[in-house]
């Protein structure tokens, strides 16, 4: 019977019918597809409790794998508490339950249960299960929308070379958009390929042929590993190719790691130019041996504890910015306390060396038995800021942000530094005295001001070192002493007064010490250090880099 549309009326009411009526199946589909996805995932979980009741390992081990491949939202919850053996079967093992914490959830529903089940068994497990567990938990987070998460998850099929995984990695590797998480995808594939059992197969072959090419890529120590039993095929190109390629690994291992202790002798040169800068100024224009230099980096660290407290205390939203108001502040502490020795103290021992040596000695000791009885002498908590936090791997390389921080910190504060002698009127009083004293003073120039804004120069410099070390090193009343006759070498060597000196000599015993200390231990190099330089000065009696001028005369 044709359908006779007279009006819009008409038109509109057919419309709202047929849309009414897709409408109906839609739900009708979907209700049906969820009915069909809930039989299927009861099912899953049905055979896996058929399995459980044998109670043996082998079929557990089954159960496993089912579970992981049912597709059930609480699948993780269930395979994290089989783990922990916090399965629990009824006595005639027909109705099961899992426990996460304190609370029991029904096993095919993942309904919460009111009581706590009496009269259930925990589900065994050993070693080799709890195994399975992480490769099946390792395939779920391989579809986690968290690229980390996916990573990880390679990470632990790596780890389990569970060979069931193998298909799954098959599928998702062509599928993955994110080049870090295909890359670990693919090294732990190659893993796996590699710990098959071998075959005349031609396709075998030159599958794990490409997947030690895969691992000798990656040229780290985990891939010597996964290459192991490559090594010891019955193929002899299989094994030619692996020993192969754990050569040429190893032999960029040696090479990274010779990279590696420059870099951490970049690092420790940057923490012995901070330390011993602010000493080369003072020890160049004055002559004088300041052993309370070491005391200026421990008021520095402990300016950033009391300023880190009250950030915590006032202000935890902002704690970034702690480290940025420490700065300025252990300069204006460790000035300001230098200024007062220069004035108190060494002001009236110049031209008499020993004395102003136990006289800052003795200052040394009343600075750290001040910060004991303030403070305590136990060590003192330092935050680290976020972007000062972790690391990341740069071409093999561990890099932390904290030493790369200061690295950078301290060629900010060399290059301040050199502006302020260069290019103000106190850094060109500072070099006048430094080169001819009396000459200096018959110009005008007020020798003892000079002396005073040297020192705390030098003081202030030393407490924005103590900043940095409060970011690797323990604050404590003795930070200091741990750097004091480094810091005296690193000036020696490079020549008294001279900056350019002391950033050579830092750095070059810096990545000297790194280099000897995998063969003699970190003792016996700082004292072989000691030694070359103590027959260095034979030679050259005002270092690497001597000042033309007089240091001061009494």
């Amino acid at each position: 019977m044709p359908i006779v549309i007279r009006n819009a009326r008409d038109l509109a009411l057919i419309l709202t019918t047929i849309i009414l009526a897709l409408a109906s199946l839609s739900l009708f589909g979907s209700s049906s597809v969820r009915a069909q996805s809930t039989l299927a995932h009861s099912s899953d979980l049905d055979r896996a409790l058929e399995l459980f009741k044998a109670r043996g390992y082998a079929e557990t081990m089954k159960a496993v794998d089912i579970i992981a491949a049912s597709g059930v939202p609480h699948a993780p919850a269930i395979l994290t508490a089989l783990s922990k053996r916090r399965v629990y079967l009824s006595k005639e093992a027909s109705i099961a339950v899992y426990r996460t914490d304190h609370k029991y959830f029904d096993f095919q529903s993942a309904k919460q249960l009111a009581t706590k089940p009496e009269g259930m068994k925990s589900v065994r497990v050993n070693n080799r299960v709890r195994n399975v567990i992480k490769a099946a938990l390792g395939t779920l987070e391989l579809r986690a929308k968290d690229p980390n998460l996916r990573i990880r998850a390679a990470e632990v099929i790596f780890k389990s070379k569970d060979l069931s995984v193998l298909p799954t990695l098959e599928k998702l590797i062509p599928q993955e958009k994110n080049m870090r998480v295909k890359q670990a995808l693919e090294i732990a594939r190659a893993a796996l390929i590699l710990a098959t059992p071998d075959t005349k197969s031609a396709a075998a072959v030159d599958a794990k042929l490409s997947a030690i090419s895969v691992l000798e890529a990656r040229s780290n120590q985990i891939a010597v590993t996964a290459l192991s039993p490559a090594t010891q095929s019955t193929n002899k190109r299989i094994s030619d190719a692996a020993k192969l390629a754990v050569v040429n690994i190893e032999r960029w291992l040696s090479v990274l790691g010779n990279i590696q202790n420059v870099w951490y002798g970049l690092s420790l040169g940057s923490v012995l130019l901070l330390t011993a800068i602010g000493l080369a100024i003072t020890f160049g224009v004055m002559g004088v041996i300041n052993m309370a230099h070491g005391e200026m980096v421990m008021l520095g660290a402990y300016t950033t504890f009391v300023i880190q407290e009250a950030f915590r205390a006032y202000a935890p939203g902002a704690f970034d910015l702690s480290l940025f108001v420490a700065v300025p502040a252990a300069f204006a502490v460790a000035g300001l306390v230098g200024i007062a020795i220069e004035r108190g103290v060494i002001r009236f021992l110049y031209g008499r060396p020993l004395e102003t040596l136990l006289a800052t000695w003795g200052i040394s000791l009343f600075l750290q038995q001040t910060v004991r009885t303030i403070f305590g002498p136990t060590n003192r908590e330092v935050g680290a800021p976020s972007f000062m936090s972790g690391g990341f791997d740069f071409l093999g390389l561990a890099i932390t942000y904290n030493r790369l921080w200061i690295i950078v910190f301290t060629f900010i504060v060399f290059v301040a530094l050199l502006a302020i002698l260069k290019a103000t009127t106190l850094g060109l009083e500072m070099r006048a005295v430094t080169q001819n004293r009396r000459m200096a003073a018959s110009m005008g120039i007020r020798t003892g001001y000079v002396d005073a804004m040297t020192f705390g120069l030098g003081s202030g410099i030393a407490g924005i070192a103590g900043v940095a070390l409060s970011q690797i090193d323990n604050v404590s009343p003795n930070l200091g002493q741990n750097y004091i006759i480094d810091s005296f070498m690193v000036v020696v060597f490079g020549g008294v007064g001279n900056l350019w000196g002391t950033l050579v000599s830092a750095f070059a015993l810096g990545i000297t010490n790194k280099f000897l200390e995998p063969w003699v231990g970190a003792v016996l190099a700082k004292i072989f250090i000691l030694v070359l330089l103590i027959l260095f000065i034979q030679k050259r009696p005002r270092g690497l880099f001597a000042l033309k001028g007089r240091a001061i005369e009494a």
